[in-house]
């Protein structure tokens, strides 16, 4: 990582050690459980949500400290008269400020206003909400996955394990918020699995980007699901996996993004619950291909952008691997949590 990169992740650090590291005592305003702010493990980071002060606000870019309280990016700025490098509703704008942002936010964060949101008073939508490019999917990322799919998987030919990370895309109209609904449709798919994952937020251009190079192009990282349409993916597409992945609102995203220095990886695990039941649990330490070979991979020719999105993969535990087979239907409640990160909730609905 460039020395003024690493500087301005320090400088970050008040915001990660700010309070004390609690899930907020407050319920949420819709009456589902408070959300929780978990302790960042990486020595320096920030949190950043993208959120809606209230309904029919406009939505902006919040730092959010470990007592469950919001700054207001544009507002603080404004009160402290802090000009700017990038546009303070935009993730994507943020990330693609690179280091002047980040120290931008240092300063908002040091001189901020006693005078905060709860975060379960506000709106929390996706971090970003319209990616401008397809959202990068890591496939069978850990062993245990790939071995558990076989006996059900529609296409036979593989047998044994890639030697280069398995890549494919979800459609940008798949993101969803980390608290929002997940569409259902009978007539469309019965079949709806889980896929808990940790997700990469790109943050600086780059192309044929080496493994050793690789985690100076990473803004940060937060939990996401790739929520997937078996029947569509292993029968109507025989195995095919873009359209069964790309159902609107199936690939839920948040509650915010934690820049890179508040994540040690080492530490971070993947875990998914269904009403409250654990399905996927494993650590980052599993994954096959790491965050270095899959960006170095993936940018070979292709040129990633500030705010491009990379779902890393999904362990073992998936409904469609279970015998017999599990999957979600109306009213249930699937959580992706990713320690360190957050915990986002979605109803099928």
């Amino acid at each position: 990582m460039d020395t003024n990169r690493r500087d301005a992740l320090k400088l970050g650090a008040s915001a990660a050690m700010s309070g004390m590291f609690i899930s907020n005592a407050l319920a949420a305003a819709d009456g589902q459980p408070p959300i929780v702010v978990e302790p960042l493990t990486g020595k320096a980071g920030l949190r950043i949500a993208n959120y809606l002060p209230k309904m029919g606000a406009t939505s902006r870019l919040g730092l959010v400290t470990n007592d469950g309280m919001v700054v207001d990016i544009p507002a603080e700025a404004a009160r402290q008269k802090v000009q700017l490098s990038f546009d303070p509703t935009s993730m994507i704008s943020l990330a693609s400020s690179g280091n002047k942002g980040l120290l931008e936010l240092a300063t908002l964060f040091k001189g901020r206003s006693s005078n905060l949101a709860n975060v379960n008073t506000v709106i929390l939508l996706s971090p970003i909400p319209k990616p401008q490019s397809n959202i990068y999917c890591v496939g069978w990322n850990y062993l245990d996955h790939f071995e558990e799919g076989l006996k059900h998987r529609a296409d036979t030919a593989v047998k044994e394990y890639p030697k280069v990370p398995v890549l494919f895309t979800k459609g940008t109209q798949t993101m969803n918020g980390p608290f929002d609904n997940i569409p259902y449709d009978a007539g469309i798919s019965t079949m709806i699995d889980w896929e808990a994952e940790l997700a990469v937020v790109i943050g600086k251009k780059g192309k044929n980007i080496s493994e050793e190079n690789a985690m100076d192009y990473v803004f940060g990282y937060s939990a996401y699901n790739d929520t997937t349409a078996r029947d569509i993916q292993q029968k109507r597409q025989s195995g095919q996996w873009f359209k069964g992945k790309s159902i609107d609102g199936h690939g839920p995203m948040g509650p915010w993004v934690v820049t890179a220095g508040g994540v040690n990886l080492e530490d971070t695990r993947i875990i998914c619950r269904v009403n409250g039941v654990e399905k996927q649990n494993a650590s980052y330490k599993q994954m096959y291909f790491k965050i270095p070979a899959i960006i170095a991979e993936l940018s070979r020719g292709l040129t990633l952008l500030p705010g491009d999105i990379i779902a890393t993969g999904t362990p073992s535990g998936v409904g469609a691997g279970r015998t017999p087979q599990e999957f979600m239907k109306p009213g249930d409640v699937m959580e992706t949590n990713i320690t360190g990160i957050g915990i986002i909730r979605n109803k099928i609905a």
